[in-house]
This record gives structure tokens, C-alpha cells and sequence, in this order.
């Protein structure tokens, strides 16, 4: 089986996305498959054309002049849809797999057509959503939906669809997408990369000025619906309850300068520690001095469909979990014995619950255990992959019928 992955970006860059890649492609490689990636034109590490990295091969397609909006859009998936058809030329692929957002299946369809080879497209968040979240779109906008209609056209004309979670799949149900051609492939860690957890780092906790505290940390991007302000928002009253408690902030992102200033005049300014960003070898010096990971998400629609991978790698990492309980979380933490779920948006739950956790130490080890075992047993990549392999043989087995591509896009 040869595979061709279509990809917004890659290796070597980090980020969810890459590392979720990373686990599909080298998961699929241990199956015995053949696979190659191509990254689209607003991603460009150096300027090669391919890059070998990890055992994977990623073949990059050449940076774009900016145009005016749509015209940009459609230049994209033009130039992007020529690099996807010279790789295919090269690498005789039977499955094309392309991969949100929806840009990428528009220009690895015009390749699939032309080739008579089946197309799978995996959504890990519909496009319009996203730009809510980050702040650069707004929900029921003009743009707004008509990336949503374009979305569901994609949708309808790809040969099978993968989502990563149940609030995906619910979502293009209720659009009228066939429920039979919709299958889930969810976040997942490669527990390749996680082995026993390292000791604390003493130094480090010394640095900080954390020794001897009682640790939450956050560690990723600073987002808006990642809830951050909520966080620090609850500090003073965790503390109240918890003289101990800290909170460690590592990463960075447009909410970074807010959430300083949040910080910086909260009354127990001196319990929150921003690290800023450090490199992906560093990051496992961070985790060992937390005791909990906290993700109090916002409860908005991008969070309630999509489930996020940081809490899962905690997890495998034997790291105690407190999220709000938005949909995303709600599929993957069970609340008193994988994880500790709060109410979303309300800093008094966040710090009720934390101050909870943090006084039930004689429970944490069997929540470890819990939480690892999930992982092991329903995310770990080397099993999740195989969910891949009857739709790509059913594809390859059966054909694809070309008429399925030639209607044009109608609002959704």
C-alpha cells in the first residue's frame, strides 16, 4: 500500500498537527507501507524542494507572491494541486490522504480525479472554526459560511472522510453526509516516545522558584479558547485554599501580552511563572515538575467538536489531568478516574476543583495508572492506525466513480 499524504505543514516544525502526522506516517510505515507528504505553499522551512526527516519524506511546494483575498486562496490550491500531481507522478501512490484544512482536499482532488485514484479526507477542524478560535474569523459570518458550504462540498466528493472525534462526525451528520462514510481516527500518541517519567528536575523548580509547591502547569499555545485567563482568574482563590500552589505557564501566542498583564496585576502575581517558549527537547524538563496539567478550555464550538491532544500525551506521560468540561475533553477524560473535569469559563469551579486535587494526594497514583492504561488501551497510535487499513482497501478494492467529482459547490 503507497499513501500520499497532502499536508497544510510538517516536520521539522512542532506543533499538535506535526506530531499527529508524525504518529499517522510512521505508524503506517510499521504496517509496512509506503508513504510520502507533500506540504502546502504557506509552509516553507528553507526553500528545498524535499526534506528527509524522521525516516518520512516531505516534499515541499515553493512559497507564493500574496494576492487579494480569494484570489490568493485559489492561486494556493492551483500551485499546490501541480506540486501534489508531480510527487504523485514520481511516487504512484493508491491512496491520496489529504488532511485539513480544506484547501488541502481541494487541490489533492484535482490530482485524485485526474488519476482515478481514491481520496481520503481527514478533518482535525473544520477551517471556519478555527479562525474563530484564533481570533481571525468570526461564527456566521460571510466568509464564515461560505468555507462552511465549501467544506460540505468537499465532503460530499471525497471517496471517504476521516475526523478525529465524535463532535466531527456528529457535525457532518447533521449536514446530511452518509453516516457509513465517515470513520474516526482519533488523537492519539506514539507510545514509542514516552517512556518512564523523568524525576524532577530540581535546578529547574530551584530557578523558578518553585520548590516545594504544589505545581498546575499549562503547556502549549496561549489562544484565547484555551481559556488561560480563566486560569489565572482562579488562582488567587486556589491559593487561598492552597498556600502552595503554583502555576507554570510554558509556551506563547497571541494572548501572551494579555495574559502577563493579567498576571502581573493579580494579587498572587508572584504564584504565576511564565517560562515563554523553550524547545521541544526541553519540554519534558517542564512537565516533570507539574503535578497538574490544566486545560480549562472555553465552552465555544470549536472546543465542544474537537479533542485536543495535549491532555492525552500528559497521560501517557503518567501526568494527573484537570480540563473543563467542554465536548473535546468530555471524550477523552473521565471525570474522578482518568482526569478531573470543571465548569468552563468559571475561574471559582477551576480553583474548587484544583484545590480538590491537590488535597486528594493518595488518589494520584491510581489516577496515573488509569490515565496511562486509557492510552495504551484506545489512543496508542499503533493500534488506532489499523482503523485506516479496510477503508483504504475497500477504495483501492472498488474503484471510484468519477461522476462523484463534477458537481459544483452548493450552500450548506
Amino acid at each position: 500500500m503507497r499513501i500520499l499524504h497532502v499536508l497544510d505543514h510538517g516536520l521539522p516544525l512542532q506543533s499538535g498537527y506535526t506530531f499527529r502526522t508524525r504518529a499517522i506516517l510512521k505508524a503506517q510505515q510499521a504496517r509496512g507501507w509506503q508513504v510520502a507528504a507533500v506540504t502546502g505553499p504557506r509552509y516553507q522551512p528553507g526553500g528545498v524542494a524535499v526534506e528527509h526527516i524522521d525516516g518520512i519524506d516531505f516534499h515541499r511546494t515553493p512559497a507564493l507572491a500574496k494576492l487579494p483575498p480569494v484570489l490568493t486562496e485559489l492561486h494556493e490550491i492551483h500551485a499546490f494541486s501541480r506540486r501534489v500531481a508531480q510527487v504523485a507522478d514520481a511516487f504512484q501512490p493508491d491512496i491520496i490522504h489529504a488532511h485539513s484544512p480544506v484547501i488541502d482536499a481541494l487541490a489533492a482532488m484535482r490530482v485524485a480525479r485526474a488519476r482515478r485514484t481514491p481520496l481520503v479526507y481527514e478533518i482535525r477542524a473544520f477551517w471556519e472554526d478555527a479562525a474563530v478560535g484564533n481570533g481571525t474569523g468570526t461564527e456566521g459570518s460571510l466568509r464564515y459560511k461560505a468555507i462552511r458550504a465549501l467544506e460540505t462540498w468537499a465532503v460530499r466528493r471525497a471517496d471517504a472522510v476521516s475526523v478525529i472525534c465524535e463532535g466531527l462526525r456528529r457535525d457532518l451528520v447533521s449536514r446530511g453526509i452518509p453516516a457509513e462514510k465517515i470513520m474516526v481516527s482519533p488523537n492519539g500518541v506514539d507510545l514509542s516516545l514516552f517512556g518512564e517519567p523523568p524525576a524532577p528536575d530540581l535546578a529547574l523548580a530551584e530557578s523558578l522558584g518553585i520548590a516545594n509547591a504544589e505545581v498546575i502547569g499549562f503547556i502549549g499555545s496561549f489562544y484565547d479558547y484555551e481559556g488561560l485567563d480563566d486560569l489565572i482568574a482562579a488562582m488567587p482563590m486556589l491559593v487561598a485554599q492552597r498556600p502552595a500552589a503554583h502555576l507554570v505557564l510554558v509556551g506563547g501566542g497571541p494572548m501572551e501580552a494579555a495574559l502577563r498583564a493579567q498576571a502581573e496585576a493579580s494579587p498572587v502575581a508572584r504564584h504565576i511563572h511564565f517560562v515563554g517558549r523553550v524547545p521541544h527537547g526541553e519540554v519534558e524538563r517542564y512537565y516533570s515538575l507539574i503535578d497538574v496539567l490544566a486545560y480549562p478550555r472555553k465552552d465555544m464550538r470549536l472546543t465542544d467538536l474537537v479533542t485536543p491532544l495535549k491532555p492525552l500525551e500528559a497521560m501517557a506521560q503518567r501526568r494527573l489531568v484537570a480540563a473543563s468540561n467542554v465536548g473535546g475533553h468530555r471524550e477523552l477524560i473521565r471525570d474522578g478516574e482518568t482526569g478531573t473535569l470543571f465548569a468552563a469559563g468559571d475561574p471559582a469551579a477551576i480553583a474548587a476543583a484544583l484545590a480538590g486535587l491537590l488535597a486528594d494526594r493518595g488518589s494520584w497514583e491510581a489516577r496515573r495508572v488509569r490515565g496511562r492504561a486509557f492510552v495504551e488501551s484506545e489512543r496508542n497510535w499503533a493500534v488506532n492506525v489499523g482503523r485506516y487499513e479496510p477503508v483504504y482497501r475497500k477504495l483501492t478494492g472498488g474503484g471510484v466513480s468519477p461522476g462523484s467529482w463534477l458537481r459544483p459547490p452548493v450552500s450548506a
